[in-house]
């Protein structure tokens, strides 16, 4: 399973990297505003910062909601940096977008799923990565685990080569079953992460230890 962070904000970035397992970032207009980054030039300076920190798959989103403005922007987005994922909104000329973008060798994340079938289409127009919003499907009484579920059971009985990102992750609980269920991909805030680390006998047990030491080293 890949980890990916959902944020714009360059400190929490670095940390994730450091730690060792992080495998690219994704971002959104909220995230880029929320880290006070305004106007073309500064959110596209901003993306390639990002791309400096990281190996791979910085996901940029383009604003547009036609055809024609996606692929412009897509474009621009893409020549900021090989790393760049160019991040299409599930809608039709968002579909067709993906399906320009695969033709023309450009990685694509298909966001703002909240269905099968919507994950269906976005594979078969060759997107790169889907991110199917669980969260948000929770906050709404309905299971978003089960959609990773349905969504993998899909990819796997046509081969598809969509990989699935699971999106809106709120805490670990959330990450550990997107991994049981086959997700490829999740992508969280940082301390989604970091909350792997957490378990209390890891604490009561190192805190033993040490005392253990102290103890026969005479302290």
């Amino acid at each position: 399973m890949k980890f990916f962070i959902d944020t714009a904000n360059l400190d929490e970035i670095r940390e994730a990297y450091d730690l060792g397992v992080l495998d690219g970032v994704t971002t959104n207009p909220s995230l880029m505003a929320k880290e006070g980054i305004s106007g073309d030039a500064n959110v596209k300076a901003h993306y390639k910062a990002i791309c400096d920190i990281v190996d791979d798959k910085v996901s940029a989103e383009v604003i547009s909601t036609n055809f024609e403005g996606m692929i412009s922007e897509g474009k621009e987005l893409a020549k900021i940096d090989d790393k760049i994922v160019v991040k299409i909104p599930m809608i039709k000329d968002g579909v067709k977008a993906l399906k320009y973008f695969h033709s023309e060798g450009i990685r694509t994340n298909c966001t703002l799923v909240f269905s099968a079938g919507q994950a269906i289409l976005a594979a078969k127009a060759g997107a790169s990565y889907l991110s199917p919003f669980i969260g948000r499907l929770d906050d709404i009484s309905y299971d978003g685990l089960e959609l990773i579920a349905q969504i993998a059971h899909i990819y796997q009985n046509y081969g598809f080569e969509t990989e699935i990102l699971a999106a809106s992750v709120r805490h670990t609980m959330h990450l550990i079953k997107c991994a049981e269920l086959g997700a490829d991909v999740v992508t969280c805030p940082l301390k989604v992460i970091t909350g792997l680390l957490k378990h209390p006998l890891t604490d009561s047990g190192l805190a033993q230890f040490l005392a253990d030491h102290a103890k026969a080293a005479g302290k």
